[in-house]
């Protein structure tokens, strides 16, 4: 059986969240009452994953680290910090020392939550999957604000792009990825974009010359919870 490793990103601050509920970060602000952290942890444990690395920055690793312990007493976590933020696929590479080129890895942004479990029918513990990436990807009406897939008849990935002017598709991907063994050496190959950070559009593009990039389409609501709005939608979905 292969070892499928869940690394999350969780050192955002949160700066469209600032002030909102009093909370230090994003990432341990209450929603239902439940820090965030600990409800993606709950999210994940629901899709079957076990072992966990959690990526925080240096101001609030021992908070998250308390958060996340005490709540999660026989759970298998480990702790890496990003000592700057330097771009989603920096914090994955982060999580190195965790990672071996026999592990799949499933990399979930700390702040998106999903009606359904993206991974089901999946079977990523066997040898149906021994190579590649696959993205997830769900239609929404602004692209434009929104990383984008364009994919061929099939549903493979032909290009991604970063908010793009005339977006190709309405397919908007979404913060989980899941990766093989080789994603710790092709982010040692990434180069900083014009905002100086190390793109995981980027890293998923690699792969997509590789030909190797699956899309998978998401089957009811996704949330990316990084504004009150959507904190309180989220909120209400849950309910």
């Amino acid at each position: 059986m292969r070892n499928i490793k869940c690394v999350i990103a969780a050192g955002g601050l949160g700066t469209r969240l600032k002030d909102f509920r009093n909370s230090p970060t994003k990432m341990l602000l209450e929603v239902n009452g439940t820090p965030m952290i600990n409800m993606q942890i709950n999210q994940l444990q629901s899709w079957g994953l076990e072992d966990f690395t959690i990526i925080t920055n240096p101001e609030f690793e021992k908070m998250t680290k308390d958060v996340t312990a005490k709540e999660f007493t026989n759970v298998n976590l480990k702790y890496s910090v990003q000592e700057t933020p330097k771009g989603i696929s920096h914090a994955l590479l982060q999580a190195e020392k965790y990672l071996s080129e026999d592990d799949i890895t499933v990399f979930v942004l700390g702040d998106n939550f999903f009606e359904n479990n993206p991974l089901s029918g999946m079977n990523l513990d066997n040898s149906s999957f021994d190579s590649g990436c696959y993205i997830f990807t769900h239609e929404v009406n602004n692209p434009k604000e929104f990383g984008v897939a364009e994919l061929d008849n099939l549903g493979k990935v032909i290009s991604i792009e970063e908010k793009p002017d005339k977006p190709k598709s309405n397919n908007a991907i979404v913060g989980v990825y899941v990766f093989d063994g080789s994603v710790i050496n092709k982010i040692k190959t990434l180069k900083p974009s014009a905002r100086g950070e190390y793109e995981i559009t980027d890293l998923c593009n690699i792969y997509i010359k590789e030909k190797n990039c699956m899309n998978v389409p998401l089957k009811g609501w996704w949330i990316d919870a990084g504004t009150p709005d959507r904190i309180e939608e989220l909120e209400s979905n849950l309910l």
